[in-house]
């Protein structure tokens, strides 16, 4: 058969709930549920609870080592987010696991009053944030970190890999205080390992430096980053990565040290919303201290209701495929 005319292999499990690996790419399988286990084995104050989707954030495996510390507690997010908070009230530390759509807009007052308002120990963990699922609006959670980002006291944390979430799950347990971080499930990929990397709750790292271009990134998008800059190595332009796990608190003097740096387009790239999310938190922050990069650009999800469909093609539909984030930066350097 002509390889003109042959057909793409079918997809072998649903292209809508996918893991977001490429095919080949090295993964760790539930990062999350391993680490708290791991984490809870010494910190018997740790409690695992979840609305009806322990298997589906990884908690499941939390409840087979702990049944005794295990909370199901139905499809009630605001129930969810209630009893965390009065478990914390009783020096317990609970991680509340959910789908971050159903965490963020079903159950923002109960967390930004029952748990906010009083600084309570409360880890929210949520997965499928951003455009993480093809199953459309109701399940696409692009803009939770600007929901989260608003309330106040909140840490906000998009690690980017299995090992960010690996070594963020200690650190936010040990945090003083309520934290949301976004959750990535099932085979995660592992790429942070090849940059002697180690994650630090409020701290951005630069992960490769470059003349050109600096990417300023969070969650997937930094993975993203790091394949795009690869590939333009290879036409001569150099991309700086600074991977920013931490939304808030945003390491300020980190990202003005890089941003100061002249003669670069400044990106941020996110797997959110434009609006209140990481690249907005970053603008505010340069204006605010009078740094003018060269050119400044954001390379996020649009300001709209997504499509449902396969994830490959939703990424590519909207930008944040590394196909398209090699495009949109070779666009912008022009």
């Amino acid at each position: 058969m002509n390889t003109a005319t042959q057909k793409k292999p079918r997809l072998t499990t649903s292209a809508m709930i996918a893991s977001i690996a490429d095919e080949g790419q090295r993964v760790k399988a539930a990062p999350f549920g391993k680490a708290l286990v791991e984490y809870a084995a010494t910190h018997p104050e740790v409690v695992g609870m979840t609305a009806d989707l322990a298997k589906y954030t990884d908690l499941h495996l939390f409840a087979q080592a702990y049944p005794e510390r295990f909370f199901q507690m139905g499809m009630a997010e605001q129930l969810l987010m209630g009893a965390a908070g009065g478990m914390a009230k009783a020096g317990l530390v609970p991680f509340a696991t959910t789908y971050a759509v159903f965490g963020t807009r079903r159950a923002y007052d109960f967390i930004h009053q029952v748990i906010a308002e009083e600084n309570l120990n409360v880890k929210i963990c949520c997965a499928l944030p951003g455009l993480t699922t093809g199953y459309g609006p109701s399940h696409q959670a692009t803009e939770d970190l600007a929901m989260m980002r608003a309330i106040p006291g909140l840490t906000v944390v998009d690690p980017c890999d299995a090992l960010d979430i690996e070594q963020a799950v200690p650190q936010i347990a040990a945090h003083d205080g309520p934290v949301y971080m976004r959750l990535l499930r099932g085979s995660v990929p592992l790429v942070l390992d090849e940059y002697d990397y180690r994650f630090e709750l409020g701290k951005a790292q630069r992960l490769r430096d470059g003349a050109d271009v600096l990417v300023i990134s969070s969650g997937l998008m930094t993975m993203r980053a790091l394949e795009a800059a690869k590939q333009l190595e290879k036409d001569k332009v150099g991309v700086a990565v600074l991977h920013c796990p931490t939304i808030k608190p945003l390491d300020a003097a980190t990202i003005l040290a890089e941003a100061r740096r002249p003669g670069r387009l400044v990106v941020v790239a996110e797997n959110h919303s434009t609006v209140g999310g990481l690249g907005e938190a970053v603008a505010g922050l340069l204006l605010q201290e009078g740094v003018a990069p060269a050119r400044f650009r954001m390379l996020a999800l649009p300001d709209a209701f997504l499509d449902a469909g396969a994830l490959p093609t939703l990424h590519d539909r909207y930008g944040i495929s590394t196909a398209k984030v090699v495009q949109s930066l070779k666009a912008w350097l022009a």
